[in-house]
């Protein structure tokens, strides 16, 4: 019997758009005035940008589901040659000396965001396609399933993290590439394959994204800056020393809507990577709670979806969007109080930024399909 859409989790995500939205409306005032003259224009990006992602989410919603898997590696094949036209010239747009964006008339576009989602919709198929076939095959002996499943499942698995992890890693993207990365192992686990292979995958991503690490000094720099922000308190200390500043300030109860100080120009990136302390600061530590029960509602509400899924690629896609959007948020949020470097991550409908905030919107609308039809 077809059900109806999850109202739960959509009053959920109305609720994470809706403070978003209004708390940027008085974030961004200040820096609008300041460069444009008005202080609506970064508000009426945003709001451009939730519009699109709303439409997008609607319209997906009654997309059918077998289609969406039908046509998922088309999806990741349009999606990695964007990427990779990220780094042609007068296509590709450079910022903080790196190239992740696509110049389209006077907006950017940020094609790794819409990986996020089109990687695991591939993901979802792949597995949900190699396993339909395992069980057809009626592979008893376990040598039999043990090669099926390594060379049918894992190997295409571990070719599919490779590609993305070389390609973010020339863009100079190592965070969005662990999200992805702890996304689609996530993914795969879930699909009941054998443990060996998470696990194998976990510790083998673990050492690439170290190395990683270490073979660009302004990593290390970060691990430094984490360990001892007092150590350059006024250089590369002083986003993580002021965001602290602006959550002890707010103290239990904030210091009201609007009212912060530290978005004057003494915290650098207030309007993305930084959203989360000026939260704290405005609304207190009750406020930045309550935004962290709202995130595990979704990835609970999300898990919930996926359990009640009889068709595999649901379930996984399910799963991964969840995990994707929970995971972003728990790295931006734990990245502001000290316990992760930072990391550029934005904080899912909360950070200014249209590409993210229309990836995720996609996300949401094939959650509710899910919910609908899974």
């Amino acid at each position: 019997m077809r059900r109806h859409i999850d109202y739960y989790f959509l009053i959920l995500v109305g609720l994470l758009i809706l403070f978003g939205t209004l708390f940027l409306s008085t974030l961004s005032a200040q820096e609008s005035l300041k460069f444009f003259g008005n202080t609506n224009y970064y508000l009426f990006h945003q709001l451009t940008s939730v519009v699109i992602g709303l439409a997008l989410a609607l319209i997906l919603l009654k997309i059918p589901l077998s289609f969406l898997k039908k046509a998922a590696p088309v999806l990741l094949v349009i999606n990695l040659i964007l990427l990779i036209l990220v780094f042609m010239p007068y296509v590709g747009i450079k910022f903080w000396g790196a190239k992740r964006w696509i110049s389209i008339g006077n907006n950017t576009f940020q094609p790794s965001e819409f990986l996020k989602i089109t990687s695991v919709l591939y993901l979802s198929a792949l597995l949900s396609n190699r396993l339909s076939d395992s069980s057809k095959k009626g592979l008893t002996s376990l040598i039999k399933k043990g090669y099926y499943n390594f060379i049918k499942i894992f190997l295409p698995f571990l070719f599919l993290l490779a590609v993305i992890a070389i390609i973010l890693y020339l863009q100079k993207d190592v965070s969005t590439m662990g999200i992805i990365g702890v996304t689609l192992i996530m993914i795969y686990f879930a699909a009941r394959t054998p443990f060996w292979h998470t696990l194998f995958t976990f510790i083998s991503g673990i050492a690439v994204l170290f190395l990683f690490v270490v073979v660009e000094p302004y990593r290390i720099e970060r691990l430094k800056t984490l360990l001892n922000p007092e150590s350059d308190p006024l250089g590369k200390g002083l986003q993580i020393k002021q965001s602290l500043i602006a959550l002890g300030s707010g103290g239990i109860f904030g210091k009201g809507w609007g009212m912060s100080t530290q978005k004057f120009g003494f915290l650098p990136q207030t309007m993305s990577d930084s959203v989360f302390a000026i939260f704290g600061e405005e609304m207190g530590i009750i406020g930045g709670l309550i935004i962290i029960v709202l995130f595990l509602l979704f990835l609970w509400g999300g898990f919930k979806i996926a359990r009640k899924c009889t068709d595999t690629f649901s379930k996984l896609t399910a799963v991964g969007i969840s995990t994707w959007i929970a995971l972003q948020a728990l790295v931006n949020i734990a990245s502001i109080i000290g316990l992760f470097p930072l990391s550029g991550i934005p904080l899912p409908f909360f950070s200014y930024g249209g590409s993210h905030i229309i990836a995720e919107l996609i996300g949401v609308g094939i959650l509710l399909n899910i919910s609908k039809n899974g």
